[in-house]
């Protein structure tokens, strides 16, 4: 039996394994969604950050949250991809540890980012008189500081426990990509406190989240609802519905992902929830963000025909 010090590499699960044709349509698919997600968060930072009408606390946690998107899919989807295109399935060890540790920080630190995100909807709708007060730069600093450190926290707890576990199931992961539950499936150790303890700890953390998310909107749908015209309400609500959407998303599928039957448990199942709570929220958050919001709509438009105007402007200058 091998343990987890003479361990070198893992063999992951490559979808589609069966036909090299179904192979490259997996890399052609991933690559699709890949570069989705790459422009669209791509847009929304240079927007942000080129825009000064954009440099509040709104689009401030909105340029995080692209970020942390853009940081999330590039983990684990461009191996995937490598492996599907080279027809591999091997990962270093190394490499397998980088995932493990940057899956969990980032997907934490993005629920914790919308957590505060609904705290600013909330300031907005329910005290706006309060809300440079409140949310000023400093504060969006620290709350903003304070997701991405308590996402490093929550990485480095469960990263450290599961590597410390003795493994001795062999290296195969019925997954794309390292994923701790298919790590722990490889262990001989019958120490399952620690896991559990650590998943009691998290469970009740992300438990207060939603929570304070529910209660959040529990009281700006109260708010809306008290503004006597109705081009007033449109306009709150299209403040609120694009995080809302994307909150959804986000606890949904990591929910189904996470929380589904035991039966309902198969190899192609985990690779289909995969992608639907890892690789398309990336992809569509852009989208819903910038689908119902104006303001959003127009920087990027400035932002897109300066790119071709310049673009333009020096294929002109090169071809005098």
């Amino acid at each position: 039996m091998s343990n987890s010090s003479s361990i070198t590499e893992f063999l992951l699960l490559l979808p589609f394994a069966d036909t090299r044709e179904l192979q490259l349509l997996h890399f052609a698919l991933f690559l699709g969604i890949y570069l989705a997600a790459l422009l669209g968060n791509g847009l929304i930072l240079t927007t942000v950050a080129c825009d000064h009408r954009l440099h509040t606390p709104m689009y401030f946690f909105l340029l995080n949250l692209a970020l942390l998107d853009l940081g999330c899919i590039s983990t684990t989807v461009p191996k995937a991809m490598a492996n599907s295109l080279w027809d591999t399935r091997t990962i270093s060890y190394s490499g397998c540890a980088a995932q493990v540790f940057l899956f969990p920080f980032l997907m934490s630190a993005e629920y914790f980012l919308l957590t505060v995100m609904s705290y600013d909807r909330y300031v907005a709708i329910c005290k706006p008189l309060d809300y440079g007060t409140l949310l000023s730069s400093r504060a969006c600093a620290q709350m903003a500081a304070a997701a991405w450190g308590s996402g490093v926290l929550n990485a480095l707890l469960h990263t450290t426990n599961t590597f410390s576990l003795p493994l001795c199931q062999g290296n195969a992961l019925d997954q794309f990509f390292c994923e701790i539950p298919q790590i722990s499936k490889l262990s001989c150790s019958n120490s399952y406190l620690r896991e559990v303890a650590l998943l009691i700890l998290s469970g009740f953390l992300f438990l207060g989240c939603f929570v304070f998310i529910v209660m959040s909107y529990v009281q700006i749908f109260r708010a809306v609802l008290r503004i006597p015209s109705q081009l007033g309400r449109h306009k709150a609500f299209s403040t609120c519905l694009p995080h809302l959407a994307v909150v959804s998303l986000f606890i949904s599928t990591g929910i189904f992902s996470y929380l589904k039957p035991p039966s309902l448990s198969s190899p192609s199942l985990n690779v289909v929830v995969a992608v639907l709570y890892l690789v398309m929220p990336p992809a569509v958050n852009p989208l819903i963000y910038s689908m119902r919001n104006q303001e959003l709509k127009d920087a990027l438009r400035k932002v897109i025909s300066w790119t071709f105007f310049r673009s333009d402007k020096l294929f002109l200058s090169l071809h005098k």
